[in-house]
């Protein structure tokens, strides 16, 4: 959810920025830990007609940072890099995004207030690596930190999506299959058993039953599917949040997400470290990356950091370590080092999971294609046992 915070900025009086966040109370607590004396929120649903969630999945975040670096790097000013962008630009809808940013350099503020009108298409961990940027100057370097960072998020996605193409695919030709079977195959042997008069044994009998339920409720069957897709991709965010909830408690599974969200959250705060931010707004900001409990845990480790407890131990505290986070984080403290220890940490629990996911697919799909095939076997076996007795009597 979005929320729109009006505050007060030291430097520039009333300010207005977008925060995304769980609740209200986390989006409060994000914009006091930028320094922020919070005057209102509300929820924001959205900024002006075709801006909305769907713009962020296509404006090309990636390859806009990637050209601004570029071009800064290659002598222009700020406000001629916007231009310049956005006269090449062809799509629509990022021209429009491009327009909005260039006009408001041009007013005289700063990209981080030009990018934070724009909460639908710029993330909020983007717009604060930029605004810690122009504190320090050094603002290609910290997009191209932000670059590295996505880069090497997108391709631990890229790794679980793959992994998870074929299982899908199996499941649902798997699942494809037993309804064609249950709802065309099975009824029509319960026809023929029905006219023979023959008492049928009673596994095959609850089979011939879920055929005929299935092929006289089909349109049901096929509607209430289709319903259940709808709202779980209507409502996706509860549904995965529902998911990792559920893993979590799974003893082998869950220790893996896990190492996953800890590995996600190390990587974003080291690196909101090492482009300036203090320890506790940068925990803060990237709260809203853990699930609910792990996020109610964050919160009181970073209480303990504002009490003076070290990092190490706030993290330990509160279970969000894992052995080999924990001495990087007594590296990182001891050395003054503690934004490359965490992303050395996310680094490590990167190649880990990855192990992981490799050894467990490779296991997985066999597993996955040998239940598909007792399930359709018992049905088919089943739906023929009656003829087997029958033979058998007749011999």
């Amino acid at each position: 959810m979005r929320f729109e915070i009006r505050a007060l900025k030291a430097s520039e009086g009333v300010i207005q920025l977008a925060v995304d966040a769980a609740d209200e109370a986390t989006a409060l607590e994000q914009a006091r830990a930028q320094g922020l004396a919070v005057l209102s929120a509300r929820r924001r649903h959205s900024l002006f007609g075709g801006f909305g969630d769907p713009l962020r999945a296509r404006f090309p975040l990636l390859l806009f940072s990637q050209e601004l670096v570029a071009l800064l790097q290659a002598g222009l000013s700020l406000p001629e890099t916007m231009e310049t962008m956005a006269e090449k630009e062809n799509r629509p809808d990022t021209r429009k995004v491009l327009a909005v940013v260039r006009n408001r350099l041009f007013e005289g503020r700063s990209l981080s207030q030009a990018l934070e009108e724009l909460p639908q298409v710029f993330p909020p961990l983007y717009i604060a690596t930029v605004r810690a940027s122009e504190r320090t100057g050094d603002l290609p370097e910290a997009l191209k930190r932000y670059i590295s960072y996505q880069e090497r998020l997108d391709t631990v996605r890229k790794k679980a999506v793959s992994a998870s193409i074929y299982p899908a695919v199996l499941l649902c030709v798997g699942a494809l299959v037993t309804l064609f079977l249950l709802g065309y195959v099975v009824p029509r042997f319960s026809a023929i058993y029905s006219e023979t008069g023959r008492s049928l044994p009673f596994l095959s009998r609850m089979l011939l039953q879920w055929g005929e339920l299935i092929n006289k409720h089909g349109v049901v069957v096929v509607a209430a599917l289709a319903v259940a897709i709808a709202l779980g991709i209507t409502f996706r965010t509860k549904v995965r949040a529902a998911a990792s909830a559920v893993a979590m408690r799974v003893p082998a599974l869950g220790e893996r997400v896990l190492i996953y969200h800890l590995a996600r959250f190390y990587r974003t705060a080291g690196m909101l470290l090492r482009g300036g931010t203090p320890i506790v707004p940068a925990l803060t900001m990237v709260s809203g990356l853990l699930p609910a409990e792990m996020r109610e845990r964050l919160a009181g480790a970073i209480q303990r950091i504002r009490d003076g407890v070290s990092v190490s131990v706030a993290m330990t505290e509160a279970h969000l370590t894992t052995p080999v986070a924990i001495r990087m984080l007594r590296v990182g403290e001891n050395s003054g080092e503690m934004p490359e220890m965490m992303e050395r940490i996310a680094v490590f629990h990167d190649e880990e999971l990855a192990r992981w996911v490799d050894w467990f697919t490779k296991l997985f799909e066999p597993l996955l294609m040998t239940v598909i095939g007792l399930v359709i076997g018992a049905i088919v076996v089943l739906m023929y046992l009656p003829i087997f007795e029958l033979a058998g009597s007749i011999q």
